[in-house]
């Protein structure tokens, strides 16, 4: 039986004995012999992480697959077929501009698998055939003796053998904030989790302190840091505004088939010539079309994303832009983004509390410059004049930190006395006490402190300096908690969230006590809230775990996996959520989630599959994205029922001129300058909607009710009833009394103006114009100079470029018709916003 078979038939590593683990991998504290060592390369190959190839020519043909890029298409082709060149030339650099930026963020996506292969890639100490050798980590392989010291980062899975003060930094594995101590005697029970493996090295954590040394077990693909990398390769989900949109483009194709069908067969009972006929239905389409929208749609995102980047939020992907506007549960990592990542003294208990910053100072072999433990960082940064302290009372010898013993020590002269100042476990120094302490208040403090979530350490002195630990009398004289503090606004953040109607969890490595510690402080958990752990998560079922979903706001000790499949069930309840991370361990959320938050600091792996990076890691700048990413979602929103009430319009006007038996009085080109120029005016000013109310007090919408809820069609489809309609009267009033072409140009300026009073009225969608005038005028700066140059550009057309447009001079007397289409569209959707408006007021007051 091959070596990899009789392994996986074999108990977990770390449930294995010292002399059990030689025994599974064959070798010995002298490493593999030569012969077994080429075997076994043969059999395990390169320890690296396997990166799945994907063509680049698949991802590219990838982006077309798309029904609005389909439209596009079909807009595009027709265009050619009627000789407008340049429209057709335009809407080809918007389909190839699409396909480039999709392909782009793919391609970068990837990436990720590439950052996480560099987490395991350095040079190792290895016992071989007896030997110490360096080699570097694509070569391991299981069974080879691996010995390990202070900042060397952990390259394969290795059962440990030996270890001495041995602290391991877990957190881009586990999401554990504090680094983790390790003991190679212990023996686990199987079905351990992995922040539980006290007895075990996961490939690409770093080693804090102290030595070790141990067997590789696993390497490659087969270790837990490769489970991640696997889980990272899945597709990130649509955005919710690429599913809206292709949610109306499918529809809209039914429904421009179906009525373009029905035109063709009226055409045809009426006895319309074929090739007139076949003109009209595709001028009709060109009409139907918004061609204007993927990249008016695209220029909101841009500039949406600019504002968000001078909040230090930077946008990878752009249609994020929508979607954390559209965010439903923010499930957020804890330290680095809630936290400031800074443990910090937050509580304490003493005897003697001059004494106490004493032994906390001395006691202590971090620096001022920042180099040192967490905890011994914090203790530091609690005691002011640290430095004069030392030089006061310098150290004689030192007692390293021990993990067996669960302490440190030093001796050092304070005030003309050697004193032996002990630092560690509570339980450690109680075993070595001194009799004559005040055990009930000690316990009951430390027991207090441990209720507030706190990591306690325990401070003492003996006058006793002899250097076996056995012998020390230890008398106590406080306890210190400690804790990484939110940072400033979160708290607001939250709360404001809440009221936005968008759920916060906290997903954490950390403790369930320390988590619930710093989620009670931002109002994220309440007093009654279940906390999940992750031997819950692993425990329930995938319906059990949804129910709990529903009240649980603290997942802690959630592992890489338990995250990902919470995020998983969240979608499944038609939930956007967004996750934040900064670790490898947060990876496959970040790729599954709706939107993948990664902060700026944080791991390459984490940013590359984010869509948002948030440069300075505050839950708070999330929450500020969220309400700038609603007002360019309610932009979005307007946009789309500007440019589709619009093409209504159009089609409903050419329908009743079809089924009256009357010629088409508009010609192509007069269409597309309708579609492409004027309306190119207008649509481009709504990027610069200002909000409208304030957004963070509405809960948030579902996607298609976001962009396509039965007010918003209703609206589109009475705007085009009711001008399509009046457009054909003004053409029937028409006919008799000017010549065909008159007729045509004061039609073409007639929509073109009803067109432009429709823009003014879509910038505020829940208030009447004249509600509130001076916010009218004021929520857009550049509405008037849109109207302006609209009418310029109309006017342009008409007097200098006639023969163009197949249109002659308006006289000034017949600009009365234009004017009329202008402020019966105005006045039409007035007359139904003060009726909405209306029946507003009227629900709320009951």
């Amino acid at each position: 039986m091959s070596l990899k078979k009789h392994l996986e038939k074999a108990p977990p590593f770390y449930s294995w004995t010292i002399q059990e683990t030689l025994y599974f991998l064959s070798t010995s504290l002298e490493g593999l012999s030569y012969s077994e060592i080429h075997k076994r390369q043969l059999e395990f190959g390169k320890n690296v992480i396997h990166e799945v190839k994907i063509s680049f020519w698949r991802i590219l043909l990838r982006q077309f697959h798309n029904v609005f890029i389909y439209i596009l298409m079909v807009a595009a082709a027709i265009s050619i077929s009627i000789g407008e060149w340049t429209d057709s030339l335009l809407i080809g650099f918007l389909i190839v501009l699409n396909a480039v930026i999709g392909f782009w963020q793919e391609l970068k996506a990837y990436s990720s698998i590439a950052a996480l292969k560099k987490m395991t890639e350095s040079r190792n100490k290895v016992m071989r055939a007896g030997e110490l050798v360096w080699l570097s980590s694509c070569e391991l392989i299981p069974g080879d003796y691996l010995i390990l010291h202070e900042g060397e980062v952990v390259t394969a899975d290795v059962r440990l053998i030996d270890s001495a003060g041995l602290i391991v930094d877990e957190s881009t594995i586990t999401g554990e904030s504090v680094p983790i101590i390790k003991n190679h005697e212990t023996v686990l029970a199987p079905g351990a989790l992995p922040y539980e493996l006290s007895n075990t090295l996961l490939a690409g954590t770093t080693v804090v302190r102290g030595s070790g040394s141990g067997v590789v077990v696993k390497t490659a693909g087969d270790t837990y840091l490769a489970g991640i990398a696997q889980e990272s390769q899945e597709e990130s989900p649509d955005t919710p505004l690429t599913k809206a949109l292709r949610f109306f483009a499918e529809r809209y194709i039914f429904v421009l088939v179906g009525f373009f069908i029905v035109l063709g067969v009226i055409g045809h009972v009426q006895g319309r010539h074929t090739a007139d006929l076949a003109y009209i239905l595709l001028a009709s389409l060109v009409s139907a079309v918004p061609e204007g929208l993927p990249i008016v749609v695209t220029l909101v995102m841009v500039v949406g994303a600019m504002s968000l980047s001078r909040s230090q939020v930077f946008v990878r992907y752009l249609p994020s832009v929508e979607t954390l506007g559209s965010t439903t549960v923010i499930a957020s990592d804890k330290t680095g983004t809630i936290t400031t990542g800074k443990l910090e003294v937050k509580e304490y208990f003493s005897f003697d509390f001059l004494m106490l910053q004493r032994i906390a100072v001395l006691c202590n072999d971090a620096h001022q410059e920042g180099v040192g433990d967490p905890l011994d960082m914090a203790l530091l940064h609690w005691v002011d004049d640290t430095e004069k302290l030392r030089e006061e009372s310098p150290r004689k010898w030192a007692y390293s930190f021990d993990s067996d013993l669960m302490l440190m020590a030093t001796v050092n002269e304070v005030e003309g006395q050697e004193l032996l100042l002990v630092k560690g476990a509570y339980e450690s120094l109680k075993a070595k006490g001194s009799p004559s302490c005040d055990w009930v208040s000690l316990d009951k403090s430390f027991q207090d402190l441990l209720n507030q979530g706190l990591r306690v350490l325990a401070f003492g002195k003996t006058s006793s300096v002899e250097k076996d630990p056995e012998l020390w009398e230890i008398d106590i004289v406080g306890l210190i908690g400690f804790l990484d503090p939110p940072k400033q606004g979160v708290l607001e953040a939250v709360l404001s969230a809440q009221k936005a109607g968008i759920r916060v969890i906290m997903l954490t490595g950390d403790h369930p006590m320390t988590a619930k510690a710093v989620a009670s402080q931002v109002k994220i958990w309440s007093e009654g809230d279940p906390i999940l752990t992750g031997h819950d998560v692993e425990a329930l079922s995938d319906d059990e775990l949804i129910e709990a979903l529903k009240k649980t706001t603290v997942l802690a000790r959630i592992l890489p996996e338990h995250k990902y499949r919470v995020v998983k069930l969240l979608q499944s309840q038609k939930e956007i959520v967004a996750v934040t991370g900064d670790g490898v361990n947060d990876v496959p959320a970040l790729k599954a989630a709706d939107l993948g938050i990664a902060m700026g600091n944080g791991t390459e792996a984490a940013k590359n599959v984010a869509k948002i990076v948030i440069t300075d890691n505050s839950f708070r700048l999330i929450v500020k994205g969220i309400s700038n990413a609603r007002v360019i979602s309610d932009n979005i929103r307007k946009l789309i029922y500007y440019l589709v009430s619009i093409s209504f319009l159009e089609v409903f006007f050419i329908f009743f001129v079809i089924i009256s038996s009357l010629p088409l009085p508009l010609a192509a080109v007069q269409i597309l300058w309708i579609n492409i120029v004027a309306g190119g005016v207008q649509d481009k000013i709504f990027v610069f909607i200002k909000a409208e109310g304030n957004v963070m007090l509405r809960r948030p919408r579902a996607p298609r009710k976001q962009f396509f809820d039965a007010k918003q069609m209703i609206s589109i489809f009475s705007f085009g009833l009711i001008l399509g309609l009046s457009v054909f009267a003004l053409y029937v009033h028409l006919l008799p009394l000017y010549s065909s072409k008159m007729v045509s140009t004061i039609l073409f300026t007639s929509i073109v103006f009803a067109q432009l009073a429709n823009g003014i009225q879509a910038q505020k969608e829940e208030e009447p114009f004249f509600k509130n005038i001076a916010r009218s005028f004021s929520i857009n700066p550049y509405l008037f100079i849109a109207l302006a140059l609209g009418v310029t550009l109309q006017g342009s057309a008409l007097y200098l470029v006639p023969a163009w447009f197949h249109v002659e001079y308006l006289p000034l007397s017949l600009w009365k018709y234009p004017a009329i289409l202008f402020f019966t569209a105005f006045f039409f959707v007035e007359m139904k916003k003060w009726i909405e408006y209306g029946l507003r007021m009227r629900q709320r007051a009951f």
